[in-house]
C-alpha cells in the first residue's frame, strides 16, 4: 500500500487526502495551523464559525457544491442574491445585474452599453487562451474605452495591485467575469463545517491528520523515497505530496534549490490582509462595496451579516475591511490599535452616521501568499505537478490560472491530480 504525505490543510491538501484515502491508500496530512481550512479557516461567533478572510461560492464552484453534498452538508448550503455596490464620488453605485448596468449613472448611456457588450462576450468566450497575448489594462481600453477603464476598472486594479495593476494579464480578469454569478453561495454556519467534515472523513478512512505541525524539511532518498522531518522526528513515505506555496516547497526541499528555484521560484504574490469588525448595528445595507473613490485604506468593505443574518453570530453585526498587498507593506507589521484608527475616519466616509462606539469588537488577520500576481507570460513560469524529485508533486494556489485563488479550484485540482497518479505497491 502506498504511503503518502500531504503538506498542507486547506481545501486543496485536504481534498487530495481524502481521495488519495478512499483509493485505499495511507495517508499523513501535515498541516501547520492548528484547525483546518488554510484561508477559509474560522473562528467561532455565537453558534456559528467566521471565516477568517471573507469567503463565497458561485454558481459555476461545481466541485465545492458536489463535496459539501458529498459530505452531508448540502441542507446549510443557501444562495442568497445581496447587494453589490461600487463607491464613486461617495456614493455606493449598484452594479451587479444587467439593470443596474443600465442605471448606473457615473457612465454616460452609450458607455453602459459598451460595457455590457463587452462583459457579455467575455461571459460568452471560453477560450481565454486567446487573450494572453494581452493585458487587461490594454484590452479594458480598448473594447471598453477610455471612460469606463477611468472611472470603473483602473480604480480597482490599482487598490488590488497597486503599481503592479497595469501588469496584469487579461485572462485573470476575464476568470473574473467569466464564471461570476449574481447569486452567492454560502454554507450556513460556516465554512469552517466543510473542512472539519473533511478531516473526519479522512480519519474515518484511516488516515491520519497532525495539525499545529510545521514540516522542517524534504528529503529525498535514493530509493525514491521521501522523509518528511518535523519537530517531531522524521517519517517515510512513498509519495509526498506539497500543497505549501512554490517558495515554501522549495526552501523545504534542497534538491529544488538551482535551475528550479530560478525557473519557477519568482512567481511573486500579495498577503491578505483583514480586519474584521463586530459592530451593534448596521453600517450599511450593501453586501460588498468595491471601493473606488481614492484616499481609503482598505479596497473592499464586505458587510458580511447583509449576506447572512446576525442572528446566526447572536445578533452581531460583522464588517470585513479587505486588503492585498506586499508583506513588506506597514500594515502587517502595525498594531491592531493602530490599523483600527486608520480604518475609523474612512467608515465614517462611508457612513457619516458611524461612531467607533459601534464597535463592540475586532479581530486582524494576515497571510502570506494569498493573491499570485498574474502578469503576461504567467501560465509559462508555472511549474508542472511532477517536480524534478521524483515522487515528490506540487499543487498550491498558484497553478489554478487563469483563476487565483478559491475553494473550489483547489478541490478540482485536487481531484484531478489524485486522479493522475498512478496506484503503486510501497516501497517502504
Amino acid at each position: 500500500m502506498t504511503r503518502n504525505a500531504v503538506l498542507g490543510g486547506g481545501a486543496l491538501g485536504l481534498t487530495a487526502a481524502l481521495r488519495l484515502v478512499q483509493r485505499g491508500e495511507e495517508v499523513t496530512l501535515y498541516e501547520r495551523e492548528p484547525v483546518p481550512g488554510g484561508l477559509a479557516a474560522g473562528f467561532r461567533v455565537g453558534p456559528s464559525y467566521l471565516e477568517k478572510f471573507y469567503h463565497h461560492l458561485f454558481r459555476s464552484d461545481t466541485h465545492a457544491v458536489a463535496m459539501i453534498e458529498e459530505l452531508g452538508l448540502g441542507d446549510k448550503l443557501v444562495w442568497p442574491r445581496p447587494l453589490t455596490s461600487t463607491l464613486i464620488g461617495g456614493k455606493p453605485q449598484q452594479l451587479d445585474s444587467a439593470l443596474s448596468l443600465l442605471r448606473f449613472t457615473p457612465l454616460p448611456f452609450q458607455d453602459r452599453l459598451r460595457l455590457g457588450f463587452a462583459l457579455l462576450y467575455l461571459r460568452r468566450e471560453p477560450n481565454y487562451h486567446r487573450l494572453e497575448h494581452t493585458t487587461a489594462e490594454a484590452w479594458i481600453r480598448r473594447y471598453m474605452g477610455e471612460r469606463v477603464f477611468e472611472v470603473l476598472w483602473q480604480p480597482l486594479l490599482r487598490s488590488k495591485f497597486g503599481d503592479r495593476a497595469s501588469e496584469i494579464a487579461m485572462p485573470w480578469f476575464w476568470a473574473r467575469t467569466h464564471f461570476r454569478s449574481t447569486s452567492l453561495g454560502y454554507l450556513r454556519g460556516g465554512f469552517q463545517q466543510l473542512y472539519d467534515s473533511l478531516v473526519g472523513a479522512i480519519e474515518t478512512l484511516g488516515g491520519a491528520t497532525c495539525f499545529g505541525t510545521e514540516v522542517q524539511a524534504i528529503i529525498p532518498h535514493y530509493d525514491g523515497t521521501l522523509s518528511v522531518r518535523t519537530a517531531a522526528g522524521e517519517e517515510r513515505f512513498d509519495r509526498v505530496i506539497s500543497t505549501l506555496p512554490t517558495r515554501l516547497t522549495i526552501n523545504l526541499t534542497q534538491e529544488l534549490q538551482g535551475e528550479y528555484e530560478r525557473q519557477y521560484g519568482t512567481l511573486q504574490s500579495y498577503g491578505a490582509h483583514c480586519a474584521v469588525l463586530m459592530l451593534d448595528r448596521p453600517l450599511t445595507d450593501i453586501y460588498w462595496l468595491n471601493i473606488n473613490d481614492p484616499g481609503y485604506p482598505f479596497l473592499a468593505l464586505v458587510e458580511h451579516t447583509n449576506y447572512m443574518p446576525p442572528e446566526d453570530y447572536d445578533g452581531k453585526r460583522i464588517v470585513y475591511l479587505g486588503n492585498y498587498l506586499p508583506m513588506t507593506n506597514e500594515l502587517f507589521s502595525m498594531s491592531p490599535e493602530d490599523i483600527l484608527a486608520r480604518y475609523v475616519p474612512a467608515l465614517k466616509r462611508v457612513n457619516p452616521s458611524f461612531d467607533e462606539s459601534w464597535i463592540t469588537e475586532y479581530q486582524m488577520f494576515k497571510a502570506p501568499f494569498a493573491q499570485p500576481i498574474v502578469t503576461l507570460g504567467y501560465p509559462d513560469r508555472l511549474p508542472a505537478h511532477q517536480t524534478p524529485v521524483m515522487n515528490l508533486y506540487l499543487a498550491n494556489m498558484s497553478q489554478v490560472y487563469p483563476q487565483d485563488r478559491g475553494q473550489n479550484y483547489s478541490i478540482a485540482m485536487a481531484e484531478r491530480l489524485i486522479e493522475s497518479l498512478p496506484v503503486a505497491t510501497s516501497r517502504l
